[in-house]
C-alpha cells in the first residue's frame, strides 16, 4: 500500500512537471516568436520594407505593422477558443503553435522592398496577422492548462509559468539580436542577420510541439464534457451570460501590456536611435532588466496564493501609476544608466500587474466558456494596452517628450485599477 501511495505521488508530479513545462515552453516559443518580430521592428523593418524621407516616419510604419498582430489576436481568440471549449485544450494549443511558428519562419525569407516593391510590406504584414492569430489562440489555452491542473491553493503558482514564458522568450530573442549586433558589421545585420532569429524559430517550435504532443486534456475540461456536450458556439453564450465579466478582465490586463511594449520596443527604438545608445549596450540593458520582471510574476505568483490575484494586481497597478510618473525624468537624465533603473524598476512591476493574470481571467468563466473568455479578455485587452502603444509613444516622444509616454504608462495602470475594482472578490473561491 506504501509503494502504491509512493507510486501516484511520483505519477502525479510527473504529470504536474510536464504540465507546467509544456505551457511553460509553449509561451516561451510564442513570445519568441512575437517579440523578435518588435525587435526587428524597432531596429531594421523600417528602412527593409518601409522606404520613406524620415527614420521617424519609417519607424512608425514598421510600429503599425506590430500593431497589426493585436488586431488580429482576438481574432485568433474567438478562432482558437471556439475549439479549445468544444475539441479541447490539447489540440488547440498544438494548432495555434504550428501557426504562429510557420509565419514567423516565412517572415525570415521574404524579400525587402528593394527586392519586390510594395509586395514586400503587403506580405509582411500578412505574416504579422498569422502571427497574432496563433498568439491569440496561444495564452489562453497554455494559462488553462496550467490552472485547470493546479491543485487546491496552487493556481497562482501553476499559473505563473505560462507568464514566465514572455521573459524567457524575451531574453532568447533579444539574447540572439545581440550576439549577432556584436558578430556582425551593420551592414551584415541589415542585409541578412536579422533574418536568422526568425529561422531558428523552427526548432523551437518544434520542441514545443513535442512536449505538447504527449499531455492529456485537463480535468476541468473532462468534467465538463461528462456533466453536458460543449456550447455550440462559446462567444454567443459568452457574450449572453459573461459580457460583465469579459469587460472587466478587458480592462484589468491593459496596463501590463503597456508597461511591457513601451519599456521593450518603444524604448529600444528611442533609446538607440532618438537618444543615440550603442545598439548592444541597449540591448544588454534590457536583457538584464527582463530578469526583474520574472522575478515579480514569480514573488506575485506567491503572493496571490497567500492573499489573492486580485489583490495583488490591484497593488501592483498602483505601482505602476508610479512608475509612469517616473519615467521622464529617469530618461531625461542623460545617463544609460539612470533609464536601465527605469526598465529595471518598470519591468518588476510589470510582473505584478502580469503574473497574477493567468489565474484571475479563468477563475472568472464557466469552464465551458473559459478557454474563448479568459483569450478575448487578454488579446482585446492587448489592443488598448499594447497593440498601438509604440506608435503612440513615439508620437508623444516626437511632439512632447518622454514625459508623455510615462502618462501613457500612469493612464493605462488607473484603467486596469477600475477594472479590477469591478470584479467580485469572491470569484476566485467559486473556481471549479
Amino acid at each position: 500500500m506504501h509503494v502504491r501511495s509512493g507510486d501516484r505521488r511520483v505519477s502525479v508530479y510527473r504529470k504536474n512537471a510536464r504540465v507546467l513545462t509544456a505551457s511553460l515552453v509553449g509561451t516561451a516559443v510564442e513570445f519568441y516568436d512575437f517579440y523578435i518580430y518588435a525587435t526587428a521592428a524597432a531596429l531594421v523593418f523600417g528602412p527593409l520594407f518601409f522606404p520613406a524621407e524620415s527614420a521617424s516616419v519609417q519607424r512608425l510604419a514598421a510600429y503599425a505593422s506590430f500593431a497589426i498582430a493585436f488586431v488580429a489576436r482576438p481574432v485568433g481568440a474567438t478562432l482558437f477558443g471556439h475549439f479549445g471549449d468544444r475539441v479541447g485544450r490539447k489540440s488547440t494549443l498544438v494548432a495555434s503553435l504550428l501557426l504562429m511558428g510557420g509565419a514567423t519562419v516565412i517572415i525570415g525569407l521574404l524579400p525587402t522592398y528593394e527586392s519586390i516593391g510594395w509586395l514586400a510590406p503587403l506580405l509582411l504584414c500578412l505574416m504579422r496577422f498569422s502571427q497574432g492569430l496563433g498568439l491569440g489562440g496561444e495564452w489562453g489555452g497554455a494559462a488553462l492548462l496550467a490552472v485547470e491542473n493546479a491543485p487546491p491553493g496552487w493556481r497562482a503558482r501553476f499559473g505563473m509559468f505560462p507568464q514566465l514564458g514572455a521573459p524567457v522568450g524575451f531574453i532568447a530573442a533579444n539574447g540572439l539580436f545581440l550576439i549577432f549586433s556584436m558578430t556582425l558589421s551593420d551592414a551584415q545585420f541589415l542585409a541578412w542577420g536579422w533574418r536568422i532569429p526568425f529561422l531558428l524559430s523552427s526548432v523551437l517550435v518544434g520542441l514545443g510541439l513535442w512536449i505538447r504532443l504527449k499531455l492529456t486534456e485537463t480535468p476541468a475540461f473532462e468534467a465538463a464534457l461528462e456533466e453536458a456536450p460543449p456550447k455550440s458556439i462559446p462567444i454567443v453564450e459568452l457574450f449572453r451570460s459573461h459580457l460583465g465579466q469579459t469587460l472587466a478582465g478587458t480592462f484589468a490586463v491593459i496596463a501590463c501590456f503597456a508597461i511591457y511594449y513601451l519599456t521593450t520596443t518603444f524604448a529600444l527604438g528611442y533609446g538607440t536611435q532618438t537618444l543615440g545608445y550603442d545598439r548592444q549596450s541597449f540591448l544588454g540593458v534590457q536583457l538584464f532588466a527582463i530578469l526583474f520582471m520574472a522575478l515579480g510574476i514569480v514573488l506575485a505568483g506567491y503572493a496571490a496564493d497567500r492573499w489573492s490575484s486580485r489583490g495583488v494586481l490591484i497593488a501592483g497597478c498602483v505601482g505602476a501609476i508610479v512608475v509612469g510618473l517616473l519615467m521622464g525624468p529617469m530618461f531625461a537624465a542623460g545617463s544609460l544608466a539612470a533609464i536601465a533603473g527605469f526598465l529595471c524598476l518598470g519591468l518588476f512591476a510589470m510582473g505584478f500587474v502580469y503574473g497574477p493574470i493567468a489565474s484571475l481571467l479563468p477563475q472568472m468563466f464557466d469552464a465551458r466558456v473559459r478557454y474563448t473568455g479568459s483569450s478575448i479578455a487578454f488579446n482585446v485587452g492587448g489592443i488598448f494596452g499594447g497593440g498601438f502603444a509604440p506608435a503612440i509613444a513615439q508620437t508623444l516622444a516626437d511632439k512632447g517628450g518622454v514625459l508623455y509616454v510615462g502618462a501613457y504608462i500612469s493612464v493605462a495602470a488607473v484603467l486596469s485599477l477600475l477594472g479590477l475594482l469591478s470584479i467580485r472578490r469572491s470569484t476566485e473561491a467559486e473556481f471549479v
